[in-house]
């Protein structure tokens, strides 16, 4: 069988750094055949490797025939509309880096336009592709283990992209130097909606395996420069999400931690940006002994790349259902702690 053809919309380090190393791995399924940036000139640089085409904005890339699948690598407030221009003109699958929407109404739109013209959807939130987060869950429906608490945890060096994360245009003026004022209430809360819709999201929908319903934000705070901490209430389990991004730059930590009645499971993963294996999964029991998982050489961006080829190629079916649902429990979240931060009540 030909590789299928993909065309990527951004031309940022993401693309660089992981998703061009992974179609150069994954050649027998995909080949990248045009690359588009938003006038910066970078898309001729990464086009050169695969030998593809470039162009600057996102309609010659739409209106080029080769191009079979296209993957939408560009700042989250223009994935929904890529992907419904995708599907308008025709495309066989898309490739979508998280979040598929910022808005419920968005994520309704995109879904169904996805499921009526029967386009294969995929969203890159590679967490939960991770063998590690597999085995975890396996571990947890196996023993029959009710959660009591999930937390994850983010320690990250001083990062561009995240920075820009909350400069591409939330719904706050930014201060000084072109960062918000988090003294503001309105620019705390859209700092940390883009956060959550936008860097929390990567752990959400393995968080709603365990977790499906949020009853309520307790608390919700921002922390300069750039962090956050939100607890709620999911049914009988208490969720902890923490972000800290110090200037001196810590050492990176990505950890999803959940207590059971009986035992306690970390999850591990490795730095953003890296191609370092799957996360370090282990089990920690009532008398506190630890059991490590063995980690996969692949991680979570190989094995998001890997389903998209079988959904090509009609081995699984898509999920849409699933992606809806993952998306409106990011956006209600981030909504409500949001909300949170406006009313004032965590200052």
């Amino acid at each position: 069988m030909m590789p299928w053809n993909v065309g990527i919309i951004g031309a940022g380090p993401g693309v660089a750094a992981l998703h061009l190393p992974v179609l150069g791995r994954l050649a027998d399924s995909f080949r990248v055949v045009h690359v588009a940036d938003a006038g910066s000139g970078r898309a001729r640089v990464l086009a050169e490797g695969p030998g593809a085409r470039c162009s600057a904005g996102e309609a010659e890339l739409l209106a080029d025939g080769a191009v079979e699948v296209v993957a939408v690598c560009s700042p989250p407030g223009d994935h929904g509309r890529q992907v419904l221009a995708a599907v308008a003109a025709g495309k066989r699958a898309v490739f979508c880096e998280k979040p598929l929407a910022t808005s419920r109404a968005e994520a309704d739109e995109v879904i169904a336009a996805c499921r009526a013209a029967g386009t294969i959807l995929l969203v890159g939130t590679n967490h939960l592709f991770d063998a590690a987060w597999g085995r975890a869950k396996h571990h947890l429906v196996a023993l029959e283990g009710r959660a009591q608490t999930i937390s994850v945890t983010l320690a990250l060096p001083p990062n561009d992209r995240y920075h820009r994360l909350v400069a591409e245009g939330g719904p706050f003026q930014p201060g000084r130097r072109g960062r918000p004022d988090l003294g503001d209430p309105a620019a705390a809360a859209g700092v940390l909606r883009q956060l959550l819709t936008g860097l929390a999201i990567h752990d959400l929908p393995a968080v709603r395996d365990i977790a499906p319903s949020i009853d309520e934000v307790i608390y919700a705070r921002v922390a300069a420069p750039i962090g956050y901490l939100v607890g709620y209430r999911a049914g009988g389990i208490l969720v902890q999400l923490a972000l800290t991004m110090l200037p001196q730059g810590p050492d990176a930590l990505w950890r999803m931690s959940i207590a059971t009645s009986h035992d306690r499971i970390e999850v591990n993963f490795p730095p953003a940006f890296v191609h370092a294996g799957s996360a370090a999964a282990r089990v920690r029991t009532a008398d506190g002994q630890w059991t490590e998982y063995r980690r996969d050489p692949e991680d979570g961006y190989v094995a998001e790349w890997r389903l998209l080829a079988s959904l090509l190629e009609g081995a699984v079916p898509v999920e849409y259902d699933e992606l809806l649902a993952d998306s409106h429990y990011a956006i209600d979240l981030a909504d409500a702690a949001s909300a949170k931060v406006l009313e004032g009540v965590l200052q």
